[in-house]
């Protein structure tokens, strides 16, 4: 039945319908954006990209004449944006989007980059895409969103993409190192002998001198141990170096009569037999993703390989004021870094904050660069211990009388509500993080 038996029959039903048919084509160009509603996201995300300095990433296409135009930066920095605030993380996702969701073809302009231009623009681009938080954040500070009251933070366990399994302790890289060193030799030998005897039987120059894969695999890996053994050995002399002037510094306000909180770091060096500064036998590290740690996710209780990310979210208009990513397992030494990122980003510290017993450290809550901010961060030991009258026990005693307050309370309440009506977009936040963290690390290896 064609269109016009179709619109017959229904006009014999006395009923007149709208006009309906997807053969039929635009007389004229629409605007693009009248296809969603005023208050799309979509549409909130293209205004805000408008107002963005994005000569950072256009200059970098000035000298570029090669090849084909490339897309416009401003498409596709409004694509990745709204991609991660919908939860799309994968370029192939977001290349799909441009042609099943309405609101990614209104924001490409019915243009549908390839999954592979995607990823090679957050690739060529990720120092700038991460600067461009900072923009965001002038742009709400400005419009008065961002009133720094009372900032909440908090963090959350983002997964590596590296398997537990390949992360090696120190012992066990020593120990894999001369196994992997036997086992090259074996090899090397046993390839000198095979060309001896193929270059006897062929003659010389017929193809018969490249290393097996076998060897190449077990070379890589070796090499591979060798650099995470260096690392390793390196951070053990330079946290003894840490160490060392924190206990001569601590000694010298001793000595002019100063209070001094007692900080504990566990110590990730030991002395050898020989008297070598050395990494303790079980300190790990991971050979897929050196720069992620073994952490314990507080959600399933489990071990798995990962980043820390940190948030600080402003309680009033749910607006993330700063975020982190770093590869400490837990909290205690994150406030402070935490709230300097504020007074980076913004100019001036909170008048409050917030934060779960993890971030409890007597040094942070006394250090001095927060003392005009009033804290609220509950000791993360419980009433009734024991423990030495020192400044340490002090502090907690003082922060634990002042969340009996009503004020204290009514902060805390506040600040649950703040994290968790933003932490669906903070996780997305996280993850961004910790893969330009990610990426970061494997620039630095590929050199430049």
């Amino acid at each position: 039945m064609d269109t016009d038996q179709r619109i017959s029959k229904l006009g014999s039903m006395g009923k007149t319908f709208r006009s309906y048919d997807l053969s039929q084509r635009l007389l004229l160009p629409p605007d693009l954006r009248e296809w969603l509603r005023d208050d799309h996201l979509a549409l909130y995300v293209s205004d805000v990209v408008e107002q963005l300095d994005l000569s950072e990433i256009m200059n970098s296409y000035e000298n570029d004449l090669r090849g084909r135009p490339p897309y416009h930066p401003a498409m596709m920095v409004k694509l990745l944006i709204y991609g991660y605030c919908t939860g799309r993380l994968s370029s192939r996702k977001i290349e799909q989007a441009t042609y099943d969701d309405v609101a990614f073809r209104v924001l490409s302009c019915n243009q549908h980059p390839d999954h592979d231009s995607v990823a090679e623009f957050r690739k060529r681009h990720l120092a700038a895409l991460g600067r461009l938080f900072l923009q965001v954040l002038q742009l709400c500070q400005r419009a008065g969103l961002v009133k720094l009251g009372h900032v909440a933070v908090d963090s959350t366990k983002i997964k590596a993409n590296a398997a537990k399994r390949q992360s090696l302790s120190y012992e066990r890289l020593n120990k894999a190192e001369r196994e992997l060193s036997a086992e090259v030799a074996r090899l090397l030998s046993a390839g000198q002998r095979i060309d001896e005897q193929e270059d006897s039987l062929y003659g010389q120059g017929k193809r018969g001198d490249e290393l097996p894969v076998e060897l190449r695999q077990r070379e890589t890996r070796l090499a591979k141990i060798r650099e995470l053994k260096a690392q390793l050995e390196r951070e053990a002399k330079e946290a003894l170096e840490q160490e060392s002037q924190r206990k001569e510094e601590q000694k010298a306000r001793k000595a002019k009569g100063e209070e001094v909180v007692e900080t504990y770091h566990k110590p990730m060096w030991t002395k050898s037999a020989s008297g070598e500064i050395e990494p303790k036998a079980k300190t790990q590290r991971n050979l897929t993703d050196p720069d992620s740690r073994v952490m314990m996710n507080t959600m399933t209780r489990s071990f798995e390989q990962a980043y820390n990310a940190q948030i600080a979210v402003d309680a009033q208009a749910q607006i993330i004021v700063a975020a982190n990513v770093v590869q400490a397992p837990n909290d205690a030494e994150q406030l402070l870094p935490a709230l300097t990122g504020v007074k980076k980003n913004l100019g001036r510290l909170p008048a409050q904050a917030t934060a779960d017993a993890g971030y409890f450290s007597p040094a942070g809550l006394a250090d001095e660069q927060l003392k005009e901010v009033d804290l609220y961060v509950p000791p993360n030991n419980q009433p009734g211990m024991k423990s030495r009258p020192t400044v340490n026990a002090v502090i907690r005693d003082q922060m634990r009388t002042k969340l009996q307050r009503p004020v204290a309370m009514r902060s805390t309440n506040a600040a649950t509500s703040s994290l968790s009506r933003c932490s669906p977009r903070s996780n997305i936040c996280a993850s961004f993080a910790s893969s330009c963290c990610a990426d970061s690390h494997r620039s630095k290896l590929s050199g430049p």
